[in-house]
């Protein structure tokens, strides 16, 4: 049955204070045990009593579990318990609602088996399926963009769990530039992210103390380096970092955004308006097939931009219309060479 986070918080705590044979819990005392589950989990309490009323009435409902709970008089007071000690919502089997959106989720986990660094999909999906005795499907309707053969993926559950426990990293990195010669980088690791169906690492680097940006296809050899402090991270929303962008390179502090006009051609306008580049795009004129979007700048947003070919022109602004056309006048010279003299002159 869909809840959500903080009903569901209120629904455990409560499950446990009825399954609780040793202490008397009044409408007050579930009302603070539901306080101080949601402040644990949320940093944040505050439910009303009419609030516990409801949740209570859920619970005994079909809709929800139909506990059996008992109403028992102290005086002018009444407590709360289960009928049976051994009751709980957690110990109920699946509505055919629920065994479906399960089955959803194993077939969708199901999807990630085999591949390097995701041994712990096939643990997670064979203890789904004893625990709730479903069997997902062997038949696959979902499909993700996924590359096995993608350099550097074997790294990626040690950086995840160095990232979840605070534990600085050395990491040989190779570089293509400066002669393509191998670096090594101390880094405190805060954010993994997946672009382009490749995988980036953002840290602390040590050394230049500023954010810095790893593909994991480029990492020779990666170990906890337990003598380097952990830095925590502060100052980043990493939720938010990549707003401003396309991609996953971050542009240095001065460069600001801008407002960035295209329009398309008939054919590729509907599908760019049903498929934005960024967040922020808008549409300028349906007639003129122009958007417009407010990024800065980078490699990814030229990427994304040279993809649609002579589908789109970029009308503003000057710098960045002028810094495509150079890419594209020296594409134009590789394919068309006898006509250099006259690129030259444009």
């Amino acid at each position: 049955m869909p809840t959500n986070k903080n009903a569901a918080i209120r629904y455990q705590a409560l499950d446990k204070c009825f399954r609780d044979r040793r202490h008397r819990y009044y409408i007050d005392d579930l009302i603070g045990a539901c306080e101080d589950a949601l402040y644990y989990y949320n940093g944040v309490g505050g439910v009303s009593r009419r609030q516990i009323f409801e949740d209570i009435k859920f619970m005994e409902s079909d809709t929800g579990w139909s506990i059996p709970l008992e109403r028992k008089k102290d005086g002018k007071k009444v407590y709360y318990r289960y009928a049976y000690s051994d009751f709980s919502i957690n110990k109920q089997p699946l509505t055919d609602e629920e065994a479906q959106q399960l089955q959803t989720v194993i077939l969708t986990l199901s999807r990630f088996r085999g591949l390097p660094s995701n041994e712990w999909v096939e643990e997670v999906i064979s203890n789904l399926e004893w625990r709730f005795n479903l069997k997902g499907r062997n038949e696959n309707v979902i499909g993700f963009e996924q590359n096995p053969n993608l350099k550097g993926l074997e790294y990626l559950s040690e950086i995840i769990d160095a990232t979840s426990n605070h534990q600085t990293l050395k990491i040989d990195y190779h570089n293509y530039k400066n002669g393509g010669k191998d670096i090594l980088f101390v880094i405190h690791p805060y954010y993994v992210k997946q672009y382009n169906n490749r995988w980036f690492l953002f840290g602390l680097d040590d050394k230049r103390k500023e954010i810095s940006n790893i593909a994991l296809d480029r990492i020779v050899l990666i170990q906890v380096a337990p003598d380097v402090a952990f830095i925590p991270n502060e100052t980043i929303d990493f939720e938010h970092f990549f707003d401003d962008i396309v991609g996953v390179s971050i542009p240095k502090e001065d460069i600001k955004k801008e407002t960035i006009v295209l329009r398309f051609t008939d054919s590729r306008f509907p599908y760019v308006t049903s498929k934005p580049i960024h967040k922020s795009q808008i549409i300028l004129s349906e007639d003129e097939h122009t958007i417009s979007l407010e990024v800065k700048p980078t490699r990814e947003l030229e990427q994304q931009i040279l993809s649609f070919g002579s589908d789109v022109e970029i009308l503003s602004p000057e710098s960045f219309r002028t810094q495509i056309g150079e890419k594209i006048k020296d594409s134009f010279k590789k394919y068309f060479p006898v006509q250099n003299s006259c690129t030259n002159s444009v």
